[in-house]
This record gives C-alpha cells, structure tokens and sequence, in this order.
C-alpha cells in the first residue's frame, strides 16, 4: 500500500510536466490552425474583388464565410490554387474552392458578394395615392439583387408621379409602385419624325412607369394613339 503512494508520488511531477506541454503544444496547434484557416478565408476573399469591379457611384462588399474551427489544414507550401466552380455568377453567393497541392486538401469557401447601388427611396410610409414630393423622397445605398423592378437614381425622375400602391418608409421605389402617368391624367403629348415635332394635350388611358407603353387621347382630335412615357406627366410619339 505504502509502495503505491510512493510511486504516485514520484510521478506525479512528471506527469504534471508533460500534461504542461501537451496543452502548450495543443494550444500552439490550435492558434496555427486558426490563423491559417483565416488566411484561406481571405485568399477566397481577395480572389473575388479582384474579378470584380466596384460601381462607380455605389458599394461592392465581399465577404467570406467563417469556416469551421475544427479544420485542421495544414500550411500549404506551395501558391494555393483557387478557382470557382461550375458556371457561377459573381454576384450574390459564390463557392471558391481553394486547393494545396503540396498537402492534399481542398476546402469550399461560401463568399458573400453584395452589390450597393444609390436609390431613391422612401424617408415615409406613402399611402396609394400620394403625389411624391422632395420631402418624401432620399438616396440610400440598396443591395442590387433585392430590386424587383426599374429603379431611380434621382429624386427629380419621379417627384409629382403619383404612387399606385403603398410604400413602406425606407423602402425603395420601383418603376411598380408609380405611374409618371396616370389614367385620366392630363399629359403632354410630343409627337415627331420627319423633322417635324408637334406638341399637344391628351389624356392617359391607362397607367404608365418610365419606358413603358400607354394609349392617350388626343383632347382636339379625340384620336387614340400608343406613346412612350418619357417624364412625369409626358408621353412621346413616333410616326
């Protein structure tokens, strides 16, 4: 009995000595492997901006998704290969797969692409029926790919346009929530081809978004015609 005390006594420093290292070494292990797997995610990271360009006026956000901690990938030797995938569009989600020819293992790193674009949009909830001023209306950077329909740049392209259906406050407005013209609305009507332009009245017949198609009357010659939208209020035909 005695003889086994003593021979836990005795080793008990070894033990704690080695337990010691081992959670040293476990914790050098781990820092590394972590450090190396932030270095995969920002090499996916890096290889999207790089293949795409940033809008002019707007915001290009890339990011990669966290990979798992328990990966253990060892540090690649050699340059990474990186690559996407299949017929992958860079906007959105992107796969890259990044693989270490030196070690023998690949990972697929989920990248995150968000495509910011300046919009109008609304600074408050607008009831069906309001006539859009300047106070109901600011620019804000919007993701691209949440966009249903045609959109504005410029408050200008839609002030006096009346909405069509209700807008909730910060969100963005779309060729689908105004008519620039109105059925029963009262429009300018400018006629042209073969050099000569002519302006008149009419009224809409229907309702009509920027670019879009819409039948007006000719208040003198009560004649119907199809004439493009080309402002609020404004239609254009060519003969």
């Amino acid at each position: 009995m005695s003889k086994t005390v003593t021979n836990k006594a005795h080793f008990s420093p070894l033990l704690l000595i080695v337990g010691i290292f081992a959670i040293i070494f476990s914790t050098i292990v781990h820092g590394t492997s972590t450090n190396y797997l932030h270095t995969v995610q920002q090499t996916a990271e890096d290889f999207v901006t790089d293949s795409l360009s940033a809008p002019q006026n707007g915001e290009l956000q890339v990011t990669a998704t966290q990979l798992d901690s328990r990966l253990r990938l060892a540090e690649c030797t050699v340059p990474l290969n990186i690559s996407v995938p299949g017929k992958q569009s860079m906007t959105g989600n992107v796969t890259v797969l990044i693989n270490c020819p030196s070690e023998g293992w690949q990972v697929y790193v989920p990248v995150r692409v968000k495509l910011l674009l300046p919009r109008v949009v609304a600074t408050k909830p607008l009831p069906r029926g309001t006539v859009l001023s300047a106070s109901d209306l600011t620019i804000k950077l919007v993701e691209n790919r949440f966009q249903r329909s045609v959109s504005f740049e410029d408050p200008n392209q839609v002030i006096g346009s009346k909405v069509k259906r209700g807008v909730n406050m910060g969100d963005t407005i779309e060729g689908n929530d105004i008519c620039l013209v109105c059925r029963n609305d009262s429009v300018l009507i400018r006629a042209g081809g073969s050099g000569l332009n002519i302006v008149t009245n009419g009224t809409a017949l229907g309702d009509g978004a920027l670019g879009e198609q819409v039948r007006i009357q000719n208040n003198k010659s009560k004649r119907v015609v199809d004439g493009i939208v080309t402002g609020v209020g404004e239609v254009t035909v060519n003969f």
